[in-house]
């Protein structure tokens, strides 16, 4: 049993969340025509018959804004969504989703449109059916069984059909576009596909019975495909990415179902049950280490930096924060306080210890003195939170687990150090926190970079800062930094730039876009805190911002700049960023992926320059460019969703993580070309012997997107996480080169044209040794039996550093027949080891110069539909035709009676 609760906060974003998982949902007074309860108390049910007795949804909890009247309601945060589009192509449902195969979900995005316009169900069908449709996405990791850009594939059998699962459900091919040569479905030579403007509608009334991944909007389907009907041909992102298993197969191997037992009662469950919560403020203590391990490598004025710039320009106003300092004891430094003004800011800036105290760091006296603190302020501390910095071993930590688990308190932990508790981590997770690494690093940024990840993290995003720079240097004596960074159009109100130093105070030269000038003495300094901060007045300039940093002094010095700025208007999408890594735990050699998502609300940002910076607890940062394009670790292109693979670790320990992401004002970033895991648009369905067409899937207005277009820079922190297995010594090559994704295959008169993005010798880094190609007339053979298909010459390819576009052009063995060939890659490194087989190409040799063309019987407005078998592709392609006509609201097509009793045999589908 799952329990759901689903949230919304004061930005019009609910979210409906289910324990480990989580998803949301709006809750808008001007839409009360849409009730939760109906479309969860229905996936309820269906999700219940679909796992077979398995699953079904408990409890559901909603929280409703903090704007209106209070209640006595409990706290909660969330993650499913739901909120207006940012997307060109329209408002369909999706889920994002981009891990690998049986990862899960980041969160489901529902529009208000969708919700509320009762025409979404003839498209899509009831709503309670798309929710578990996008709850499998999110919370077992299966993908789509259908394919928006490749919506037909070539049989083994030799004959087109849609892109389905299972392929037991019934329909004919339309033409629906004037982009139809002369008004007919016909087929390309070049592919052996039907042209654009081609499309399957289904018959209304199915027998068959899946799949929930392909169409739950059919009142016969109530299951996943599974391996008894699972369409393994198909061109969809289940077969590529789950190696061509069924959707079922992949949800019975999660945790979820590894321990379970099927329900021995076929009774329905009860339906869920449904109570409130309402958003609130954020209220956070700071519990904060000031034993005397702290005056280690100047951590006390790195910790009391970052504190203070996390009070002073970071925490959202109207917040509330108390704080609590350790060693042995432990002692409130501030009760809870409400941040709403700048001199409240300052005075729990104020509050904190200069000097450290005691000699061991008791952890567990101040996580329960901080809960005593909160409790104060209010008795319900569920949903409350702690930010817990410490640099001390205490081994201990554990025995408090339960009392702030108990209480529901969320925990967010910051190692600083080598010698931190081994059990932070642990206790972040446990709470629903997260848990940060920060190295003793002097030329690192690392703590400021986690307490803004840390507000970031939830909340609403048009109160909270963005990280705009984030950077530290040695410097040699009278050395200087010179630097710019740029504030993008979407931010300008509360900019700060911070600078610190370990010594001496540097001399500042900090200059605007329009010429603006700031020296130290616009700068507000603290000589004991070696800090100097300048807020920028009104609305920073957007554009380029040059500072020079020049060290006073001939001794080699530290110095650091940091960035912060908010929202220029309240109705505005900052970019955002987002990173973390696929995994908070890893054994050598297994490899990691590193993610970075960047957004404008919920638009992707292309084009942009994107490095991660991962730090061990000594020695030198990896350095890793991230890519968005379609390759290697990257999924999809062109999504926003930078990745790549890290797996070469120097030492065993924690790593910590954070993104620099910058684009130039002249860049110029290709639109998003789909969604994440989109629901699917149905452009009709045959009922009672006529096809009735849905009203054409409606597109966002490009001036309604408001992505933007200019330069801009991000600093993002990530998670942290911990590598295990790391041999002391030299090592031989373990890494094999990564599976190609993206392999495409066309004609091109008697030659084969194959495609693809080059990976690296080893993963998706550096360069391979060879490729081996291999074609088939049996895709399975080549899924199953590689070494035994058909080897091409490759001798004339060598390949190219990894993330370069690769063609390679072949001739097959020629044949007087129509002959189907399936092509497979797989990529070899210097030390013999291979890559998993690619993903499986399919390409049609048409012998002779035979054309195929279907006459337009009834001019500009007939629709002719043809299908064949394509080995008899010139000779006995059955033409029927059918006359249609248009309404304002739905098209239709009268189907003559030939069409209505067609079989298999007459209709290749």
């Amino acid at each position: 049993m799952h329990r759901v609760h689903i949230v919304q906060n004061a930005s019009r974003i609910s979210h409906i969340y289910c324990e480990e998982n989580r998803f949301v949902f709006p809750w808008l007074k001007n839409a009360c025509e849409v009730n939760p309860n109906e479309m969860i108390t229905e996936a309820s049910f269906y999700l219940f018959n679909a796992t077979q007795g398995r699953v079904h949804f408990g409890s559901v909890k909603i929280l409703i804004p903090a704007t209106w009247e209070r209640n006595n309601y409990a706290k909660a945060n969330a993650d499913v969504i739901v909120a207006p589009p940012y997307w060109k192509h329209g408002y369909d449902p999706y889920t994002l989703q981009y891990g690998g195969c049986g990862e899960k979900g980041k969160y489901i995005h529902f529009t208000p449109d969708f919700l509320v316009n009762n025409d979404s169900i003839g498209i899509y069908g009831p709503h309670g059916r798309l929710f578990v449709h996008e709850w499998a996405h999110l919370r077992w990791g299966v993908f789509d069984e259908y394919d928006s850009e490749k919506p037909f594939y070539i049989s083994s059998q030799n004959q087109v059909k849609a892109t389905r699962c299972s392929s037991d459900l019934t329909g004919i091919y339309v033409c629906e576009k004037e982009s139809c040569t002369e008004g007919s479905c016909v087929i390309d030579q070049a592919t052996g596909l039907l042209k654009e403007g081609c499309t399957f509608i289904h018959d209304k009334e199915q027998n068959a019975s899946s799949s929930i991944m392909y169409m739950q909007s059919l009142s016969s389907v109530f299951e996943f495909c599974d391996s008894s009907n699972h369409n393994a041909e198909a061109l969809n992102a289940q077969n590529s990415m789950c190696s061509y298993k069924s959707t079922w197969d992949v949800i019975m191997s999660s945790d979820d179902f590894k321990s379970d037992i099927p329900l021995t009662s076929k009774n329905s469950p009860l339906p869920p049950t449904f109570s409130l919560l309402q958003a609130t403020d954020r209220v956070i203590c700071l519990v904060l280490d000031f034993s005397s391990s702290m005056d280690e490598n100047n951590r006390i004025i790195r910790m009391r930096q970052a504190v203070e710039v996390y009070l002073l320009q970071i925490v959202e106003e109207n917040s509330y924060v108390g704080i609590v300092t350790f060693s042995e004891g432990g002692e409130v430094k501030s009760q809870i306080r409400q941040v709403t003004s700048a001199d409240i800011r300052k005075q729990l800036a104020s509050d904190l210890p200069v000097a450290s105290y005691g000699d061991r760091a008791n952890v567990c006296t101040g996580v329960q003195l901080a809960l005593q603190v909160i409790k104060k302020h209010d008795e319900s501390v569920s949903g409350s939170g702690i930010i817990l910095l410490t640099s001390g071993g205490d081994s201990s930590l554990s025995k408090c687990f339960s009392d702030v688990i108990d209480a529901g308190l969320i925990i967010h932990t910051i190692a600083l150090g080598q010698s931190a508790s081994q059990e932070l981590e642990q206790l972040g997770k446990m709470t629903g926190g997260l848990s940060f690494f920060v190295t003793d690093r002097q030329d690192s940024t690392g703590l400021i970079d986690v307490f803004s990840a840390i507000v970031a993290s939830d909340g609403d995003t048009s109160h909270q800062p963005v990280q705009i720079e984030s950077v530290a240097e040695r410097v040699k004596g009278n050395g200087q930094i010179e630097r710019s960074t740029i504030i993008d159009s979407t931010v300008g109100n509360d900019t700060f730039f911070v600078v610190t130093w370990l010594a001496k105070e540097p001399r500042i030269v900090l200059h605007g876009p329009r010429g603006e000038h700031f020296t130290n003495g616009e700068f507000d300094v603290d000589p004991l805190l070696c800090t100097a901060r300048l807020q920028i007045p009104g609305i920073a300039e957007a554009g380029d911002w040059t500072y020079l940093l020049t060290n006073s002094h001939g001794l080699p010095e530290v110095l650091t700049m940091t960035v912060t700025s908010r929202a220029v208007k309240s109705d505005v999408s900052t970019i955002t960023v987002r990173t973390h890594t696929n995994k908070d735990t890893n054994a050598y050699p297994s490899p990691m992926i590193v993610y970075a998502q960047v957004n404008q609300g919920f638009s992707p940002i292309l084009g942009a320059n994107v490095t991660a910076i991962i730090e061990p607890e000594s020695g030198d940062p990896i350095i890793l460019d991230l890519f968005d394009n379609g390759a290697g670790a990257d999924t999809i292109k062109n999504d926003g969703v930078y990745s790549k693979y890290l797996f070469s670790f120097a030492r065993n320990g924690r790593y910590s993580l954070k993104v620099r992401v910058q684009r130039d004002s002249q860049t110029i970033s290709p639109y998003p070309a789909i969604l994440w895991s989109p629901a699917m648009y149905i452009p009709g369905y045959i009922t009672n012997g006529t096809i009735q067409m849905n009203a054409p899937r409606p597109l966002m207005n490009s001036e309604d997107s408001h992505i933007s277009s200019g330069g801009f820079s991000r600093i993002a922190a990530g998670s942290a996480f911990t590598i295990s297995g790391v041999p002391t010594g030299p090592y031989k090559d373990v890494f094999p080169p990564c599976k190609i994704t993206d392999l495409d295959a066309r004609t091109e008169e008697d030659k084969i044209v194959l495609t693809w993005t080059a990976p690296g010798g080893d993963f998706d880094q550096g360069q391979a040794a060879r490729y081996e190609v291999r074609i088939s007339q049996s895709s399975l053979e080549l899924r199953e039996e590689f070494e035994n298909a058909v080897p091409i010459n490759t001798s004339s390819l060598a390949p190219q550093p990894a993330g370069s576009k690769e063609m390679f052009v072949f001739k097959p063995e020629a044949s007087a027949n129509v002959t189907l060939i399936y092509m497979g890659v797989r990529t070899v490194d210097k030390s013999l080891l291979y890559s998993d087989l690619s993903n499986i190409a399919q390409a049609l040799i048409i012998p002779g110069e035979a054309t195929h063309m279907a006459p337009a019987k009834y001019g500009a407005l007939a629709v002719v539909l043809t299908t064949c078998g394509l080995l008899l592709l010139v000779a006995s392609c059955l033409i029927v035709s059918t006359v249609l006509w248009t309404s304002k609201k739905k098209k239709k097509v009268a189907i003559d009676e030939a069409i209505l009793s067609h079989s298999d045999s007459a209709l290749a589908v």
